[in-house]
């Protein structure tokens, strides 16, 4: 954790205050986070080596494009970094309309639908992982247009790295159909309702932050992608 004079100044507030403390409390246990991060990620890296050969063989076959998918998104103390991800989507696709992914999203590829139903479009975030950009849990990191639209209290959940899988992520698993149903402008209806429900469960996940819930996290994530 940076000292609170080193924090961005935008940051530098009542409502992300609470969390810094509570947070700076805890400093053990975000040393043995990170620890555990580094040699899972890496030992996972090892083990699914040749499946993403695999996966990147077909994605290349299937379409033009790239095989990764690197969007700018933004994590620790507002840093922003190229996430990886296997392509899911036609080339060009954050171009073609709003960038979050509706349900029946035609820009999705037929190999996207599978690889996003059992989230193996998330396998390359491994090396985000061993970079330090991203932790196997916390707030899932958002691109910077939708960070412009954060409250104060909401910036508090840039104080620790973006995450792979969180409370969030398992109550909005479903996200995509939530906004293929809204007669509205998706980025509209995510901004002004998703989002914010989604954050109650990301700032939740700070005030009670705890080696053991994470991992609970992380079971859960695991039975609900093998369901």
């Amino acid at each position: 954790m940076r000292k609170w004079e080193e924090l961005p100044r935008l940051m530098q507030c009542d409502e992300v205050r609470e969390y810094y403390d509570i947070l700076c409390k805890k400093r053990f246990s975000l040393g043995i986070k990170r620890c555990f991060d580094f040699v899972a990620a890496l030992v996972l890296l090892i083990i699914c080596a040749l499946p993403m050969v695999v996966i990147s063989i077909r994605i290349a076959m299937e379409s033009d494009g790239g095989v990764f998918y690197r969007q700018v998104r933004v994590t620790k103390y507002g840093k922003k970094f190229r996430i990886h991800k296997f392509r899911t989507m036609v080339a060009g696709a954050d171009r073609m309309g709003t960038l979050v992914t509706v349900s029946g999203d035609g820009r999705i590829t037929p190999t996207g639908v599978i690889l996003r139903k059992y989230r193996l479009d998330e396998l390359p975030q491994l090396f985000d992982v061993l970079a330090g950009n991203m932790s196997f849990v916390g707030t899932r990191p958002e691109v910077p247009k939708y960070v412009k639209e954060y409250t104060k209290e909401m910036w508090a959940t840039l104080l620790l790295p973006a995450g792979i899988t969180s409370e969030a992520s398992i109550q909005y698993k479903d996200e995509a159909m939530d906004l293929g149903k809204e007669g509205e402008d998706a980025d509209q209806v995510y901004v002004g309702r998703i989002l914010p429900e989604k954050m109650k469960y990301n700032l939740e996940a700070l005030r009670n932050f705890g080696l053991w819930r994470e991992l609970g996290t992380m079971i859960r994530t695991i039975r609900i992608v093998i369901k």
